[in-house]
């Protein structure tokens, strides 16, 4: 007697949370005005000051530290010739190397690419954080 109680309670618990799923009482934030007023689920955010400063460290300090190094170059870009301007009849050409996007993202291109970037950008004392901190009367010496 008691298993079949444990049966139908199982088979109500189910039944009930089923139902309540298959109703369509509930309506997604995107479709509910009030939410949408607080919390707009289709506006397009604005990166933040972190995101903005790292998009411009990449972009304009490791991509071209990262594509002057000659390894680099060999292991992980392709060579386009590029054809310039015209100058007295003749064309001129421009080899450049870029980066090809249909490759995989590996971690050991990670590592070489982190490893050119420190060789070009050597962290010594002289300019470390470390120094500027130790430097302070109150956490340093």
């Amino acid at each position: 007697m008691k298993q079949k109680l444990k049966i139908t309670t199982a088979i109500g618990i189910t039944l009930v949370s089923l139902l309540g799923c298959a109703t369509g009482g509930s309506v997604a934030p995107s479709q509910n005005e009030s939410l949408n007023v607080i919390s707009p689920s289709g506006k397009q955010q604005k990166a933040g000051a972190m995101q903005h400063s790292l998009d411009s460290w990449l972009k304009d300090d490791w991509e071209p530290t990262v594509k002057k190094d000659e390894t680099i170059r060999k292991k992980y870009m392709k060579e386009k010739v590029v054809e310039t301007e015209k100058t007295n009849g003749k064309k001129k050409t421009k080899v450049v190397y870029e980066e090809d996007n249909n490759k995989s993202f590996t971690l050991q291109e990670y590592v070489d690419k982190a490893a050119a970037y420190r060789k070009a950008h050597p962290n010594d004392y002289e300019h470390s954080n470390v120094k500027k901190l130790e430097a302070m009367p109150v956490i340093g010496k």
